[in-house]
């Protein structure tokens, strides 16, 4: 914490550490997992939605490729509702022919 006059500044791990727990602890733990998973999920509907962008695409084509409604595109965009499956049906339909899933140590694994 930082004192500026008379207000009081805080780090956001100072925060972080208060509202969730300090590092290690299994709260904290759960948080950034959880907050890993929602990353990576965005990240994957992010490459979503640039590879239907870039094949001018809508989200009700994509949705017709693959035999979903526009709305299952839109939460995959979002990050939500993304299965193995489902992922391997659309970047297939976007013509995204492979794709590998790195275990580190375990290894690397083909997804499709």
């Amino acid at each position: 914490m930082e004192q500026i006059g008379n207000m009081k500044l805080y780090s956001i791990e100072e925060v972080k550490d208060e509202l969730i727990g300090k590092v290690g602890t299994p709260e904290r733990d759960e948080h950034e997992r959880k907050v890993e998973e929602a990353l990576h999920a965005y990240r994957i509907g992010e490459a979503i939605k640039n590879a239907r962008l870039k094949q001018n695409l809508t989200q009700e084509e994509l949705g017709e490729r693959i035999g979903v409604q526009k709305s299952q595109i839109s939460r995959m965009e979002r990050g939500y509702s993304i299965s193995i499956p489902t992922m391997s049906r659309v970047f297939k339909a976007l013509g995204i022919a492979t794709a590998t899933l790195d275990l580190g140590i375990g290894g690397k694994i083909a997804l499709w």
